[in-house]
């Protein structure tokens, strides 16, 4: 194989694969914004088999302090990615190309 593919290989192993990364939705009970965000990650992350999961703001303490003004909250991999409202494409975007910034 020439060194140009095997360079393009090396770059691609660096991007994570969707599967490899995490969703987080931050929502609390009652929150017609948090089911609407909820619906979105349901169906991009399914359709990307990326996993991921929802934490209840009520439930803790420290996300309360931290999200309170902006639930629900979206976190990839740990970073914030958004809030109040989650863009289909923007999020499809976000865990097709390399790591949050």
């Amino acid at each position: 194989m020439s060194p140009f593919f095997r360079r393009a290989d090396r770059r691609t192993d660096k991007q994570p694969k969707p599967q490899d990364r995490l969703v987080t939705l931050i929502r609390k009970p009652g929150c017609h914004l948090c089911d609407d965000a909820h619906a979105v990650i349901e169906k991009v992350c399914g359709e990307l088999g990326v996993p991921w999961e929802q934490k209840d703001i009520t439930q803790d303490e420290e996300l309360y302090r931290t999200y309170w003004e902006q639930i629900p909250v979206v976190l990839v991999d740990g970073q914030q990615h958004t809030f109040w409202r989650v863009n289909e494409q923007r999020l499809r975007k976000a865990l097709t190309s390399g790591p949050t910034e």
